[in-house]
């Protein structure tokens, strides 16, 4: 299959997302709706499995996509690898703007029986005030105020503060 399916594409590298192998679809949006800003961008599902691609609806000029797959019984391409969530120390990071947003999401996920870490103000500089929680494969979602990855990048790489 030669043809082009999609008429635009990037004009350099991109990063576009990060993919993760899920239990179940339905349970991984509820999920990430409940406890992120992420929202339903695209799902599918074919005789192979479902997926989704989970993203920021205000960030439309830069999407970045988290990609969840489930796979049916004897349809996944990578058996019999067993797919690992990220954890303890790998994870998704979320910054938010606030520490009383980073305490009322460590407080929903205690209250949702998620919470796995925090809410908390790390001894490092570079990881600031954060809570883990754990989504329905086990996956740790870092939630984060005052880290300082949205500043530093737009601070040495000149990037107007506006976003």
């Amino acid at each position: 299959m030669n043809q082009i399916v999609h008429s635009v594409g990037p004009k350099k590298a991109t990063w576009t997302h990060l993919a993760l192998a899920v239990k179940s679809v339905d349970d991984t949006i509820a999920w990430y709706e409940k406890y992120t800003h992420l929202r339903v961008l695209r799902q599918r599902e074919d005789e192979d499995g479902k997926n989704v691609w989970l993203a920021d609806p205000n960030e439309k000029d830069r999407a970045f996509v988290l990609v969840a797959g489930q796979f049916f019984e004897g349809h996944d391409p990578f058996a019999p690898k067993q797919h690992l969530p990220l954890g303890p120390f790998a994870h998704i990071g979320i910054e938010l703007p606030t520490k009383e947003a980073v305490d009322a999401v460590a407080e929903l996920g205690r209250e949702g029986g998620c919470l796995a870490l925090g809410p908390m103000q790390f001894p490092k500089e570079d990881v600031g005030y954060i809570c883990f929680l754990k989504d329905p494969d086990g996956n740790t979602i870092e939630f984060s105020y005052d880290q300082g990855v949205f500043e530093t990048a737009r601070e040495l790489w000149q990037v107007g503060v506006d976003a």
